[in-house]
């Protein structure tokens, strides 16, 4: 045993989870009791480690804790069936066990193929996801609901039924081939996205940004570019989060307050990440084929490239979001097309957008929504309704730092 418990240890216990689920869940081919054991190990870990200390190979510890735990289910489910052609069906998911020794000391990361591997041919792209973010990113049920713009009890029917949709197809959690990687690559893709956003914004909680998501994505689409270095879209994705990444540190204040993009110290912006994603898109959008990713990626460059905020070239972005609509439609895209739109033709034109959205029932009672409505009213100089979006806005978002800045707002209108 090594050091003592710690934050640092806890933190290590959740980067840890999704590599040990990989390994169990590809050895016995279960996805559902995999997890289930993986998470009785980390229940251990929370017990055993803050007394006996952290193990040498904490990995290893949590590998061979939770394969014991389906090994004894498997034995379990032997001594029931008492069928010869079950058992030995189920004798040779046991033996999986010994093959899990050789994964405990390997430095081989098996959250990548964890992410492969959820976006499983028996789910629909969307429940793919939802598993993902719930296996691999470790975000809580309210968060995948908030991402997918969907009631928490949906979502957790969502991912239950997933689980079972996995379980009945027979097929199992195994290695994949380059031509299967290929094909659950965009669920993959749409994954890493949202588990960065959640990082990088954190839907709910005391802190504006949670850096450990948000690296652990970065590193992730990393690995994915590594492992298909010539996907435009992988690089698009990866330059995306690094020119996002790079104004972290200008996004809040000394008492976690969140600074809007305007008004950031833009000395603080991280050059070396702004020049390594620009270097990224660059290339990428040399390819030919413009995807999701790479349309926003261009619009970060832009915001990046300015030395000011009042040097940014709206028409540009204006132009890239109008693409974007077109590319993949959705109710943020109309969002972030509206702001543009507001920015470049006046807050009258940007209103009208917003209205698309009233009717839109995944929408219109996100906080997003009314905020954006209470910027542009307040652009418009209609103060009083400007004030009454934003602390609208404030009611809906379950974010501290956003709802203590919508309320600002709300009172810097008041004065």
């Amino acid at each position: 045993m090594t050091k003592p418990w710690d934050t640092t240890s806890e933190r290590l216990l959740r980067e840890l989870a999704p590599q040990a689920l990989g390994v169990v869940a590809r050895r016995f081919r279960d996805f559902a009791s995999a997890e289930d054991a993986v998470q009785e190990a980390l229940l251990a870990a929370f017990t055993q480690w803050p007394r006996e200390g952290v193990p040498e190979n904490p990995r290893g510890w949590l590998i061979r804790v939770a394969s014991r735990r389906m090994t004894d289910q498997v034995r379990s489910e032997i001594a029931r069936r008492h069928r010869e052609t079950a058992a030995a069906r189920d004798v040779e998911t046991v033996a999986a066990a010994g093959d899990i020794e050789r994964d405990l000391d390997m430095d081989s990361d098996d959250t990548l193929i964890l992410l492969f591997l959820c976006c499983h041919p028996a789910l629909t792209s969307s429940s793919a996801i939802a598993l993902t973010l719930r296996a691999v990113g470790g975000l809580t049920t309210a968060e995948i609901a908030n991402a997918f713009l969907v009631p928490e009890s949906t979502m957790a029917q969502r991912i239950s039924r997933a689980k079972q949709s996995i379980k009945a197809s027979g097929v199992p959690f195994r290695l994949l081939s380059w031509q299967e990687r290929a094909e659950r690559l965009p669920a993959v893709l749409h994954a890493l996205y949202l588990i960065f956003n959640e990082g990088y914004a954190s839907s709910s909680g005391a802190r504006l940004q949670r850096l450990d998501l948000a690296r652990e994505a970065i590193r992730l689409t990393r690995c994915a570019k590594a492992l298909l270095p010539g996907d435009a879209e992988v690089a698009g994705l990866l330059a995306l989060m690094l020119l996002t990444d790079a104004r972290r540190a200008a996004r809040t204040g000394p008492d976690e307050e969140l600074i809007p993009l305007n008004k950031q110290d833009r000395t603080l912006w991280d050059r070396a990440e702004i020049s390594e994603g620009i270097e990224l898109l660059t290339a990428a959008l040399s390819k030919g084929s413009v995807g999701l990713y790479q349309l926003q990626a261009a619009v970060a460059a832009i915001h990046d490239e300015a030395a000011r905020a009042e040097d940014t070239d709206w028409p540009q972005i204006l132009a890239l979001y109008e693409l974007l609509k077109r590319v993949s439609p959705s109710p943020m895209a109309t969002l972030n097309h509206a702001i543009a739109t507001a920015m470049v033709h006046g807050p009258a034109r940007g209103l009208e957008l917003l209205k698309t959205l009233d009717s839109d029932a995944r929408f219109r009672e996100h906080h997003r929504l009314e905020a954006v409505r209470a910027h542009l009213l307040e652009m418009l100089g209609d103060r009083e309704n400007a004030i009454k979006h934003y602390r609208t806005a404030a009611g809906r978002t379950t974010s501290i730092p956003e709802r203590n800045y919508l309320m600002t707002q709300a009172a810097r209108l008041e004065e």
